[in-house]
C-alpha cells in the first residue's frame, strides 16, 4: 500500500471519530429520559402583550425605558444553580444556566442566548449593542465581543431585574405549565 493511500485512511478514520466523539448529544436530565431542550420547549412564552406578567416599577425601568439596575445588587448574580432564566415580562427562555460564567461585571454574564432568544440591536448611544427579549423586545442588557472572557467570547451584560430563573428541578415538577403563577 502506497503511504499516501495509508495517509488517507489515516485521515478519514481520524476524522469518523472526531465527528462521532465531538457531536454534542441531548443527555437526560432525569431517569425518565427527559432532556434539557425538552424541558425548555415546554416553558411557554406570554405571546399576547395584555397578558404579560404585571411588573414592578423597578422592573419597568428596566424592561420598558431601558434602564439599569445598580452593579452588584441583582438577585440572579452569585446563581449558581442548574436551570433556565427566562425573561421577567413574558416568560420566554434567554439562557441556560451552563452558559452563565463569572465576569466581575456586577451582572450576570452569559457567553451563549438559546437560539433565536435574544435580539441585538445598535445602542443609542452608537457604541454598545443592546440586547432585548425577542418575544417582547423587554431590555436585557448590553452584548459585549472581544473581552477574552470565554472561548465564545463574547459576554452579554444582563440586568437581574429583566429576568427570572426555573431552577432544573421546578422544571422537572411543573412539565405540564411553567408560567409564573405555577411558580
Amino acid at each position: 500500500m502506497s503511504l499516501y493511500k495509508s495517509n488517507t485512511i489515516l485521515f478519514i478514520t481520524g476524522l469518523i471519530l472526531f465527528m462521532t466523539t465531538c457531536v454534542p448529544k441531548q443527555t437526560p436530565v432525569d431517569d425518565k429520559g427527559i432532556t434539557k431542550n425538552q424541558l425548555i420547549m415546554r416553558i411557554k412564552p406570554i405571546q399576547d402583550s395584555s397578558e404579560y406578567n404585571k411588573l414592578t416599577p423597578e422592573e419597568a425601568h428596566v424592561l420598558l425605558n431601558k434602564g439599569t439596575e445598580y452593579a452588584f445588587t441583582g438577585t440572579l448574580l452569585d446563581n449558581k444553580t442548574q436551570g433556565i432564566y427566562v425573561c421577567k415580562q413574558c416568560d420566554a427562555p434567554l439562557y441556560r444556566s451552563e452558559d452563565k460564567f463569572e465576569s466581575y461585571c456586577g451582572w450576570p454574564s452569559f457567553d451563549d442566548q438559546l437560539e433565536g432568544a435574544v435580539t441585538q440591536i445598535p445602542d443609542a448611544d452608537g457604541r454598545r449593542t443592546e440586547i432585548i427579549c425577542s418575544n417582547c423586545k423587554g431590555h436585557l442588557g448590553h452584548v459585549f465581543k472581544g473581552e477574552g472572557f470565554t472561548a465564545k467570547d463574547t459576554r452579554h451584560c444582563v440586568n437581574s431585574i429583566s429576568m427570572r430563573f426555573i431552577s432544573k428541578e421546578e422544571l422537572l415538577k411543573n412539565t405540564d405549565t411553567l408560567s409564573n403563577e405555577s411558580l
